[in-house]
């Protein structure tokens, strides 16, 4: 996960266990430190023995990231060079906080970093007067050195995230 705007990247583990947790963490993060807006915050599932949701800052600029590396650092936080992988799943990055309510995807494209939006179930490229009801939860991943969001086909044509911003536990009716 390296945009291809933002060559220094951290990885920083927090020891998160759920996606939602790491979300709200990675915001509040980037909230406390200040971030600029043109940073990138990715999490990533690491899978060695001990699973858990680590994150990654990436940024254009050395120094931005060397103030959140000591500060994280201090707050106890173990932090490397360099992601976890190359396929994080970004919760900040450019234009995210425009993401709400109904766009079409020309509109998401042209207010984010978002490079592509595919629909799950079909090769073909949705067409850019789609409405995308964004649930005010987009979350794209990186594939290919590109920021993609992946949608499914919802009511009325519309296209709605892959990623359900309030997901129904495992065996929730048990």
């Amino acid at each position: 996960m390296t945009p291809p705007t933002a060559p220094h990247v951290l990885g920083i583990d927090t020891g998160a266990t759920t996606l939602r947790e790491a979300d709200h963490l990675l915001q509040a993060l980037a909230a406390e430190l200040a971030l600029p807006e043109d940073v990138y915050g990715c999490t990533h599932l690491v899978r060695d023995g001990r699973p858990r949701v680590a994150l990654s800052l990436a940024a254009g600029a050395e120094p931005v990231l060397r103030t959140a590396r000591d500060r994280l650092t201090a707050q106890g936080y173990a932090v490397r060079d360099g992601a976890w992988d190359a396929v994080g799943r970004a919760v900040r990055y450019p234009g995210a906080d425009a993401l709400t309510g109904t766009l079409t995807l020309a509109e998401v494209l042209a207010r984010s970093a978002i490079d592509r939006v595919t629909v799950l179930g079909t090769p073909d490229e949705p067409a850019p007067d789609t409405p995308l009801v964004t649930r005010d939860h987009v979350r794209p991943q990186w594939q290919d050195g590109r920021l993609v969001l992946a949608a499914m086909p919802a009511v009325g044509g519309t296209l709605v995230p892959f990623e359900d911003p309030d997901p129904t536990p495992c065996c929730a009716d048990h």
